[in-house]
C-alpha cells in the first residue's frame, strides 16, 4: 500500500517559531486515547515509546547542536553555490573523503586547479569568488559549472554539484552538467496557494507524457493545455511526478541525479514556476512525488560517490545497496545527509510553491528487507517486528514533524482494485478494502494510480474493456457486449473509491477517460519509441468516441463532490452488503449512494434504509445519457421515505435498481452537509 505526505497552503516568510514538543518526557502525547480508539496497539506501547524517543533525541540534537531546526533543514542557503550580498558567490560542498575540491567551468575557461577550496572541517570545503570589477557576477548566468574531487588515492574525479538547482544533458557525454541558474529577472509569483475548501481531488500527472505529441512535453505545455483540462474536470490538486532531475527518462523519475533541480526535459526553472503558479490561480494546489528512499547510481551526474568513497550520503557495503532497483541507499544516521534531505522539501515548498509532498518508496526506507520477496499480512506485528528499519523510520517521522511545524497539514494514500470477473466479485470484500483504515486516520482512495498505467501491468479500462477499445469504442458502431461492461463498471468502481474509500480521490492522468493504452517510456527494448509514453487527447476531444461518457462522469462525480462534500464528512453508514443481490447500499454526507453490481438483473421497488426522511431525487446515475447508459432511469421520479425501518436504519425507501448502475440520492430540500 503505497503512503503519502500532503503539505497545504506554505507559511511565507518561514520565520515561524520551532513548534518543539516537550524535550522533558520520551512518552508520545495523548498514547493512552490512541490505544483507546485502537486497542490493538496496546500490547506495542513500549515500541511506540521507543520511536517517540528515537525522534526525541535527533530534536534535542538538532536544537543543541545544528543550530535548531528552522537552520538545519535551510542547508541549500549554506551549501551549493549562493550569491553574496556584493555580487560575489560562495561555494561549500560536504566531501568528507575528499583530499582536495576544485571548481571549474565557463567561468574559468574550464582551467583545472585554478580555483581550489579549503578545507573548514567536519568533512566541509569551501571557496569564495568575488564579483568582477563592474560588480556583476564572477559567473554568468546559465553557464556550466563542474566540481572535481581528489580522492584519496589522488584521482581527480569530476563531480556534479549535489545541490545544483538547475542540470542539463551534456548532447555530446549524454551527461547531466551543473549550471549555475541566475537569471536577471527571477520569476516572480503571482497568486498565492488556494484554501481548498473541501476535500482534496488529487490529479496525478506526469508533465513529459502529457501531450498527444511523440515527445516530451514541456512545463509550458502542461501550464497552458492540460491545467485548464483538469480545472475544468473539477479536480482541487495536482500531484506532479518526475520532477525532480532523473538522467534516465525510462525510470518514470524515481532513479535521481539532482535532488534540487527541476527536471530539464520539460523546461527550465521558470518553467515549473509558472506551472506551479498559474495552478494556484486556477483553484488547484500542487504537489511533488519526492524520492528519499533511494538515489541513481550515476557516478559522473549524480550523488554516488560524490567523494571518491562508496559512502558520503549512502550506506557502505550490502546495507547501500537496494538489490530491485539497482540504486543508493541513503545512511539517515548522518546530519549531513539528513540536512541534504530535509532542505530538500524546505527547498521545494519555499523556491518553488509546492503545497505538499507524496512520499515514493516508503516501504523499502521503513524496513530493512524494502519489501523485497517480502508478502505484508496487513498485522502490526509487522510494522512494530524486528524488520523495522528504525533510522528510515525515524527520518520519515522527522520529516513529517518539521513539515507540520512550518507548513499544515498530512495525509496518506491507500488503493483498490481486485483482477476477478465481475461475477466473482465479492461485495463486502469490495466494502471492507474501502473502509479497512483506523477510525479518524485521513486517506487518500484511488482505483489506479501511475503504477497500473506502466507496461507490464493494466489500467483499469483495459483490465474491464482489453482490445476492444481499438475496434469498438466509436458511436458510429454498435455497443458491444465488452464495452458496456466495462463503461458501466468503470464508472462504478470509481465512484465507490470516491465517496467510500477516503477524505481525499486520486487520478491519473488520462485515466479519467479510460486512456486506451498503457504507459512505456522510449528505451532499447521499444526500439526508443514515444507511441506510449504520451496521452491521447483527441480520444476524449472526439464527439464520435465514448471516451467521452467516461470523462463526463468522473467531472461529474467531483462537481457533486465539491457540492456535497461527502469527502469531509465522517466515514460512511454502509446499510446494505447483498452477496446474492451484488448491492451495496451506503449513506455518507446527506446522501444515499446505491450499487448494483449484478451482471443481468436489474430490481424494481428494491427497499433500502435511511435515517433520513424526506423527499429523494437521483442526482447522478452511471446509465445517464450522457455518460454512456441506457437512461433507464427517469430523473423527474421523486423517492419518499416511508416510517418503516430497514436494515437498521429508521426509514426506507423504494428505488428501481438497474443492473450494472451506480445512483446518487439526495433530498430534493436540501439541507446543509454536515
Amino acid at each position: 500500500m503505497p503512503a503519502c505526505s500532503k503539505v497545504r497552503g506554505p507559511v511565507r516568510p518561514h520565520h515561524t517559531p520551532f513548534l518543539a514538543m516537550s524535550f522533558e518526557t520520551d512518552i508520545p502525547p495523548d498514547l493512552e486515547s490512541l490505544c483507546r480508539l485502537d486497542p490493538y496497539l496496546k500490547p506495542h506501547e513500549h515500541e511506540i515509546k521507543r520511536r517517540y524517543g528515537c525522534l526525541q533525541k535527533l530534536l534535542r540534537g538538532i536544537e543543541a547542536d545544528q543550530g535548531g531546526l528552522d537552520s538545519f533543514t535551510s542547508g541549500y542557503k549554506y551549501f551549493g553555490l549562493n550569491k553574496t550580498p556584493d555580487g560575489g558567490i560562495v561555494c561549500r560542498q560536504w566531501a568528507p573523503a575528499a583530499k582536495a575540491v576544485y571548481l571549474r567551468g565557463e567561468f574559468n575557461e574550464w582551467r583545472s586547479g585554478e580555483h581550489a577550496f579549503r578545507n573548514i572541517g567536519y568533512g566541509k570545503w569551501e571557496l569564495s569568488l568575488p564579483p568582477k570589477d563592474d560588480g556583476s557576477c564572477p559567473i554568468a548566468h546559465n553557464s556550466i559549472v563542474k566540481l572535481q574531487i581528489q580522492s584519496q588515492s589522488g584521482d581527480l574525479l569530476e563531480r556534479i554539484c549535489p545541490w545544483t538547482s538547475y542540470a542539463v544533458q551534456c548532447q555530446d557525454t549524454m551527461l547531466f552538467d551543473s549550471v549555475w541558474w541566475d537569471p536577471p529577472q527571477p520569476y516572480q509569483f503571482k497568486h498565492p496557494a488556494p484554501k481548498i475548501a473541501g476535500g482534496l481531488m488529487i490529479y496525478e500527472a506526469h508533465v513529459g507524457i502529457a501531450s498527444w505529441k511523440g515527445e516530451i512535453s514541456s512545463y509550458d505545455n502542461f501550464t497552458d493545455n492540460v491545467l485548464p483540462r483538469i480545472q475544468k474536470q473539477g479536480y482541487n490538486a495536482v500531484q506532479l511526478m518526475a520532477v525532480m532531475e532523473h538522467a534516465y527518462y525510462a525510470s518514470f523519475g524515481y532513479q535521481v541525479t539532482s535532488f534540487y533541480a527541476a527536471a530539464s526535459r520539460c523546461g527550465n526553472p521558470d518553467g515549473l514556476k509558472r506551472l506551479v503558479d498559474e495552478a494556484h490561480q486556477r483553484g488547484l494546489v500542487v504537489f511533488l512525488d519526492v524520492v528519499h528512499s533511494h538515489a541513481a547510481k550515476n557516478v559522473l551526474d549524480g550523488l554516488n560517490q560524490f567523494d571518491g568513497s562508496n559512502s558520503c550520503f549512502f550506506h557502505d557495503g550490502h546495507r547501500g545497496e537496494h538489490m530491485l532497483w539497482d540504486s543508493r541507499l541513503f545512511n539517515y544516521t548522518s546530519w549531513e545527509v539528513l540536512r541534504f534531505l530535509l532542505s530538500n522539501l524546505r527547498w521545494w515548498v519555499e523556491e518553488y510553491h509546492f503545497d505538499g509532498f507524496r512520499f515514493d518508496g516508503v516501504t523499502s526506507m521503513i524496513y530493512h528487507h524494502h519489501g523485497i520477496g517480502t508478502g505484508f499480512s496487513g498485522g502490526y506485528h509487522e510494522y512494530f517486528g524486528l524488520s523495522t528499519d528504525t533510522d528510515g523510520l525515524t527520518y520519515l517521522t522527522l520529516a513529517n514533524h518539521m513539515l507540520h511545524s512550518f507548513y499544515p497539514d498530512i495525509i496518506t494514500i491507500a488503493e483498490l482494485l481486485k483482477e476477478q470477473k465481475d461475477e466473482d466479485w465479492n461485495v463486502s470484500d469490495i466494502v471492507w478494502t474501502l473502509i479497512n483504515r483506523r477510525h479518524g486516520e485521513k486517506a487518500v482512495a484511488y482505483a489506479e494510480s501511475h503504477d497500473q498505467a506502466l507496461v507490464g501491468d493494466k489500467t483499469l479500462a483495459f483490465w474491464l474493456m482489453d482490445k476492444e477499445m481499438y475496434t469498438n469504442m466509436s458511436k458510429l458502431t454498435p455497443l458491444t457486449m465488452v464495452i458496456d461492461r466495462g463503461l458501466a463498471l468503470h464508472k462504478m468502481i470509481r465512484l465507490i473509491t470516491h465517496a467510500l474509500g477516503g477524505e481525499a480521490w486520486l487520478n491519473f492522468i488520462g485515466n479519467e477517460f479510460g486512456h486506451p493504452e498503457w504507459l512505456d517510456f522510449p528505451r532499447p527494448g521499444n526500439n526508443n519509441s514515444f507511441h506510449y509514453a504520451r496521452r491521447q487527447w483527441n480520444t476524449v476531444d472526439d464527439p464520435n468516441l465514448r471516451y467521452q461518457h467516461l470523462n463526463n462522469f468522473d467531472r461529474a462525480m467531483n462537481e457533486l463532490q465539491q457540492k456535497k462534500q461527502w469527502l469531509k464528512s465522517p466515514q460512511a453508514y454502509i446499510s446494505c452488503k447483498h452477496e446474492g443481490d451484488k448491492l451495496i447500499v451506503f449513506e455518507r454526507a446527506g446522501l444515499v449512494f446505491i450499487f448494483n453490481f449484478h451482471f443481468t438483473k436489474s430490481f424494481t421497488d428494491y427497499r433500502i434504509g435511511t435515517n433520513v426522511p424526506g423527499e429523494y431525487k437521483i442526482l447522478l446515475d452511471s446509465d445517464a445519457e450522457e455518460f454512456g447508459g441506457h437512461c433507464r432511469l427517469d430523473h423527474k421520479t421523486q423517492y419518499f421515505t416511508s416510517p418503516s425501518p430497514w436494515h437498521d436504519r429508521q426509514h426506507s425507501l423504494q428505488v428501481y435498481i438497474p443492473s450494472r448502475v451506480a445512483l446518487v440520492l439526495g433530498l430534493v430540500y436540501d439541507t446543509p452537509s454536515p
